[in-house]
This record gives C-alpha cells, structure tokens and sequence, in this order.
C-alpha cells in the first residue's frame, strides 16, 4: 500500500469509540447481532440486498423486544427505543457513517471478499471491519483488504441474544487498538469475549465440530439411531441438545463447510466431515432452516420434530422379556451402592454382595446415608425409605445370587477381574438369569465369553451418580439374545432410566464421542493455542456445557480419562485419538485431578 494521510488504527493511542454499527447480511445471526446492539443502545445500520430479508429482520426484532417486554427484561420506552435505533438498507453505501462493520453473510470465501472490497470503497478509513465467520480465514480476508490493520473476527454464537460469548479472533495483521475496542464493545454488550488467534473453528467450534462430525458418522454407520445417540448425550453430559438436533439448528451445510476448512488445516480424521453431511448438503436437506434434515419439521425454520419414515415405533418394553424381581448387584464402591439403590427404591428385592458381609454392609451404610438425604430433601417419604432400605440383603459371597433373576456386576474396571467373577456367576446363578456388566470402556463379549451362557450376557452402563443420572447405555454383543435386551430395557424403564442402545464397541455412544472431544482440548493447550480458562468459559459460554473440557477432566480423574482415550485409540487406530502427551505428562506425574488435589488445576484441598 502506498502511503496514507489518514488515521492508521496500528499506531493510535486508544480505543476508537464504536457507537453506530452496521450488520452486512440480516439472516437469523445478523437480525440477532441487531437486536444485541440495539438493546444495548448502539444505533444499528442494517444490510441486506434482499428486502424481504430486511424486513423479516425487522419483524423479529419486533417481536423479539415485544418478548422481552412481556418477561419484564425491557420496558415499553426501552422498547420503542431499541426500534427506533434500528434502520435497515439494501446498499452498502449505507454503511458509509459506520465506526464499525460486522459482515454475517454465508460462509463463501469469495463473497465475503467482494463485501469488504465493496466496503474499503465506502466506509472511513478508521473504521474496523469485522467478519463473522467461524470457519474461513480472518488473515486471507485481512491481506486482501486496502487496511489490513482494520479487519479482525467476531463471532458471536447463535443465538446471539442469548448466548453470552464472543471470541475476538485477531490475524497478524490486526492493529491491537482494533481488537481493544471490539473486546470492550462486547463486554458492554454484556458478553464475555475471549481472544482467539486465526485458526478454522476457533476454540468453540474448533472443539464442538469435531464431536458432531463423530456423531454423525456414528449414526452414518447405523451403529445407534439418531434419537438414542442424541438422548445419550443429553442425559449422559447434561448438554443442552443432543450433536444431530444441534447438527440441524446450525445447519448440515454450515457445518460440512467448517469441517472442510478444519481438515484442511489439521489433516486430522476427525475433522473430515462425515459423508451423510455432504449427501444431506447436495440434496438440500440442511436442517431446520430446510424443514428438514437428520430430523423432520414441521415447517422450514421451525423447532417442532414431527415423525418420518425413520422414527422408530414405539416399542412395548415388556413384550417377550424375562421375568424380573429378585436382583442381585456385585461391587461394594459408589457405583454399585448406587445402583442397588436405583433397584430398591423400584421395588425389586436386591441382594448387595461384596468380598466380604463387613464390605457390604458399609455400601449398605452408604444407601442409608443417601436415601436419608432424600427424606430430609422431601424427595421421598420415610415409609418409602424404610422400604428399599429393608428390600437390600448384604451378602459376603456371591453365592447369594443364586435365585435372582438379574445380576449386575459393578466391580473394578479390570477386564481379569471381571471375568473371573463372570465365571463366578456362570456357576452360582440359576439357568435364564441375565447377567449384566456395567463397563464403560472393556468389550462386553469378553465378559460373555467367561461364561457357558453367552446369550444371557449383556452391557447394562449406568452413569455416575446412579440414582441420579437418567441415562443407560445397553449394550448387545453379537451373541446376546433377543429377550435378555427386551428383559434389560424393560427393567430400565420400570427402575425410571431412559434406555440407548449401542452395539458392543470401545466407548459405547458417550465415551466413545465425549473424550475425542476432551482430548482435542487438551492438544489446544499442548500447542499454545489457548488457555484452560479461555478454552473452559468458551464451551460453557458457547455450547452451553455444564461444565468446560478441562473442569469435567479434573472430576472425572486424569488417570481414568487417559485409560479411557488408550482403549478408544487401540479400537479405532486413528492417530488423531492418540492421547495428548500433556495428559500422560500429568498422570506420570501423580497430578490425577480433583481426587489428588492437583490435575489441570489446583485445589484448596483433598476430595
């Protein structure tokens, strides 16, 4: 570039103001960005080349402040204000007064760069311009404008009004005085920005992309239906939506483009985007905005799932099963505690057996102590206490089990011990018994295969707190008869579980997608990308999750995860789950998380 007479935002002392914002492209994101500024007391230049578009962005932030009025989050003149801010425009040339500029056009390459090469002809020369991609190149669309200093990334999450977090995705080029005055925008937008370098995803959905894509190949493969795989991870990780509905709200096409822009970067498997997501893409299926794409809908852009051709019937769970009403649960530790509970308070008789009467009556003990909390919490009455309480009979031997009609093991995640006590229970138990192992990562045919009885043997994965969590993963291995899964989801339905079935592979549906996912986060802190906080509030502020990667690592044990990320990586031989060198590092080191006081983070104390 020649020399210039005017402003240069790289050398400028302070922040410049951003009190007039203009919005290129008034799809659902821009109209939400919109109402987002204009509630926030900026006057807001709205652009759309398409009228229809304009006014339907009018219409919403009519009825989106109308909402807000009704909830009492906005009164009638903050309302009217907020409208009266709001102005709307097919030219760029509207954009000419603008101190900043935020582009949401589609995710074309091509057409984002006509867009700012349009806007350098109109806009003043200290005027940022920022794009709001979540997949393409800040620094390409930076090099190619007459500023480059002037163009960063903000993407804001959808839906903007509601979601709080903003990353602020800077290039090379970027003159730190641009990126300052967009940050402090955010925050007083009242969103939590976080600074992020140029990378396909960013920290988001860098992360989050790559579990979707898995989860659409796993429903790809047939190996669990999209509801089971979408109610396992609901009700497993309590995330707000299960991947393939998540998969049609951002939609199919949108996430194929990033996850194309994400391999072309890592080359990583996981990040080449399914095949049934192109095949969606071409055939327009792309979600809800189509009316249509892994689920049905009522109308394009509607919420409301309606049945198709692919909905499962609703089955009749106690059709053709076995008859269950003694139990018997092996295992003294909080799991099997737990799950004898779960049993109890549905009415079965439940025999608890440990290595020893003392070792069962202490996970007694334990059952007591939380059933008693549930009193005091008016979760459940006295009377019904004292009667799942008198329904648990501890035993000292597995002998005990010898006339229940289900045992479920719970012991040490160790695949000889769990075959021995298989064996065990071949022999002790009456013919047509079920036998169920709650693994959540060892092969279940393995177990089965301990046994004279293979047909009999299934995976009944319940999910820590048992009495709690909603979710079991049932588990058939190629041998396992067709009444022993009918009997074990019968059961799950009368003990008030919600049922996925899965076949008998590393991971079964949750782990088999939500530690992927765990050990990406860690590689971006490997690599220097980002911090265990930014990367944390990013999926907690962005995707909704309880709980951030490095947070969910520290409780559920360093050790236990690493194991956990060694099986998939032997089932799968795909490099790309290779354990994070940091994560060996930590574990060699003792640093296990919450349990040793040290993991990812450091704690006040012991837990």
């Amino acid at each position: 570039m020649g020399p210039q007479s005017t402003p240069d935002l790289s050398t400028q002392a302070t922040s410049p103001s951003l009190s007039t914002v203009a919005v290129v492209g008034l799809g659902t994101m821009g109209t939400g960005i919109a109402e987002v500024l204009t509630r926030a007391g900026r006057e807001v230049i709205g652009i759309d080349t398409d009228e229809a578009a304009a006014r339907r962005a009018v219409s919403a932030l009519e009825s989106a402040t109308a909402r807000a009025v009704q909830r009492e989050r906005l009164t009638e003149r903050e309302r009217q204000d907020a409208l009266a801010r709001f102005r709307t425009f097919t030219d760029l040339q509207a954009a000419a007064d603008a101190d900043l500029v935020i582009e949401v056009v589609p995710e074309d390459y091509e057409l984002k760069r006509q867009v700012f090469a349009a806007l350098d002809a109109v806009v003043r020369p200290d005027t940022i311009l920022a794009t709001g991609t979540n997949a393409l190149s800040v620094t390409r669309l930076a090099a190619d404008s007459e500023r480059p200093e002037r163009v960063l990334g903000v993407h804001f999450f959808n839906p903007a009004p509601a979601m709080k977090l903003v990353e602020v995705v800077s290039s090379v080029l970027t003159a730190p005085t641009a990126v300052t005055a967009v940050t402090e925008l955010a925050r007083d937008l009242g969103k939590d920005p976080i600074a992020v370098g140029d990378r396909p995803g960013f920290v988001a959905d860098g992360l989050l992309f790559g579990y979707l894509n898995q989860a659409a190949a796993m429903y790809e493969s047939k190996y669990a239906t999209r509801e089971d795989i979408d109610a396992a991870m609901k009700l497993g990780c309590g995330l707000p939506m299960g991947p393939l509905a998540l998969l049609d709200l951002i939609g199919v096409d949108t996430a194929r483009t990033v996850l194309e822009a994400m391999y072309a970067e890592s080359q990583d498997r996981l990040h080449a985007p399914a095949p049934i997501l192109g095949q969606l893409a071409e055939a327009g299926l792309t979600g809800r905005k189509a009316g249509r794409g892994f689920y049905s809908y009522d109308a394009p852009g509607s919420a409301t799932v309606v049945p198709d051709a692919e909905s499962p019937a609703a089955a009749d769970e106690g059709a053709g099963g076995r008859p269950v009403s003694g139990v018997g649960v092996a295992g003294s530790g909080t799991m099997a505690s737990g799950i004898a509970e779960v049993f109890a308070k549905a009415g079965y008789q439940v025999v608890l057996a440990a290595r020893s009467l003392e070792k069962a009556e202490k996970a007694k003990a334990r059952i007591t102590k939380s059933l008693g909390r549930s009193v005091d919490k008016g979760r459940m009455t006295a009377e019904a206490r004292d009667a799942a309480l008198a329904a648990i009979t501890p035993a000292g031997s597995l002998d005990a089990f010898a006339d229940v009609d289900l045992a479920v093991e719970a012991v040490a995640e160790d695949l000889a011990v769990k075959q021995e006590l298989f064996k065990t229970l071949d022999k002790v138990c009456k013919p047509g018994a079920v036998l169920a192992t709650t693994t959540s990562s060892l092969p279940v045919v393995a177990c089965a295969r301990a046994t004279s009885r293979p047909q009999d043997v299934i995976g009944m994965h319940f999910f820590n707190p048992a009495p709690a969590m909603k979710l079991v993963e049932v588990v058939r291995t190629v041998l396992t008869a067709d009444d022993v899964h009918t009997t074990v989801r019968a059961v799950c339905a009368k003990v008030r579980k919600h049922p996925v079935d899965c076949g008998d592979r590393a991971g079964f549906i949750v782990n088999a997608l939500l530690f992927p996912y765990l050990n990406n986060a860690i590689k971006m802190v490997d690599e220097h990308y980002a911090t265990l906080d930014d990367i944390d509030a990013a999926m907690k502020l962005g995707g909704g999750y309880p709980m951030g990667p490095f947070e969910l690592l520290d409780v559920v044990g360093l050790d236990v995860s690493l194991a956990i990320e060694k099986v998939l990586h032997a089932e799968f031989r795909d490099p790309g789950l290779a354990p994070s060198p940091l994560l060996e590092h930590l574990v060699a080191a003792g640093c296990l998380g919450r349990k040793t006081g040290r993991g990812f983070r450091e704690y006040a104390a012991r837990r």
